[in-house]
């Protein structure tokens, strides 16, 4: 019997992609992440993956300081990995709240993404769900991270053009976008060889336009790439000059905004 109904929930939950149950099955974790912050669950999780990160992947961040400390937040990194959501939220303050497919909302997972402030998207719907629980999170001050492109990249070769929905989410809420290139997470995979890529992680400056209730297509188009474009600028230092060429630059950069602030003291 037992056998009977597991072979019954996978077949509802599709094969190529589609999740076939129905959506009255997710409307508990859409309640709880509306109206409740994460739990220990997410502070756990963050620890463990973060060493992990840390230890395995040799993860570091660059220019963290860019997201803001409090009020709603929008994070806007590309998408190369699995592991892109602890890489992305590992090491900042801030509780990142996530999209995750709906397959994964099922035992025993569920009660460790629920809790842990994840939330369903239903795989192969248009799903206002999700982008109404995206929404409450903002409106109350949360943290909420859109991958640009949507889906994952499978070679770490960034998408031509975004999805519209990071544009959607930033028009409708207002709410400030940080452009985020996470570089190295497209072979993490290899780990299975013995191979452990250094993965970086770069937050861009905010960015912010005037709400929109109803932004139109080319409205909502018009800011996925505005903010994609950002996301391609830092991913392409990062490819071309490596972590630590990133990072003497912006050194440089510091030291010469400091001899022209002292410079214009003097004039």
């Amino acid at each position: 019997m037992a056998r009977l109904k597991r072979s019954e929930q996978l077949a509802a939950m599709g094969t190529g992609g589609r999740d076939e149950r129905p959506a009255e099955d997710f409307a508990a974790f859409h309640e709880r992440s509306r109206t409740q912050d994460p739990n220990f669950a997410y502070e756990i999780v963050r620890v463990l993956t973060g060493l992990w990160a840390l230890t395995f992947f040799r993860t570091r961040t660059i220019s963290s300081d860019k997201v803001p400390q409090s009020g709603a937040v929008i994070l806007a990194p590309n998408h190369g990995s699995f592991m892109d959501h602890f890489f992305l939220a590992a090491f900042i303050r801030r509780k990142v709240r996530f999209m995750a497919k709906s397959q994964l909302f099922q035992p025993p997972l569920q009660y460790v993404y629920s809790p842990g402030g994840v939330f369903p998207l239903r795989r192969g719907h248009r799903d206002e769900e999700a982008f109404i629980t995206a929404r409450r999170i903002i409106e109350r001050g949360g943290t909420v991270a859109m991958y640009c492109e949507g889906a994952r990249s499978k070679d770490g070769t960034l998408s031509q053009r975004p999805k519209p929905g990071i544009g959607r989410l930033a028009l409708q809420t207002g709410a400030p976008v940080v452009p985020v290139a996470i570089h190295g997470s497209a072979k993490v995979r290899n780990w299975r060889r013995g191979q452990f890529p250094k993965v970086t992680v770069q937050y861009g400056d905010p960015i912010s336009w005037e709400q929109v209730e109803e932004p139109t297509r080319h409205q909502q188009m018009a800011v996925a790439e505005e903010v994609f474009s950002e996301v391609k600028v830092l991913y392409s230092d990062l490819e071309t000059l490596g972590r630590k060429g990133v990072l003497q630059r912006m050194r440089e950069q510091r030291r010469l905004e400091r001899r022209g602030k002292k410079h214009t003291a003097t004039a």
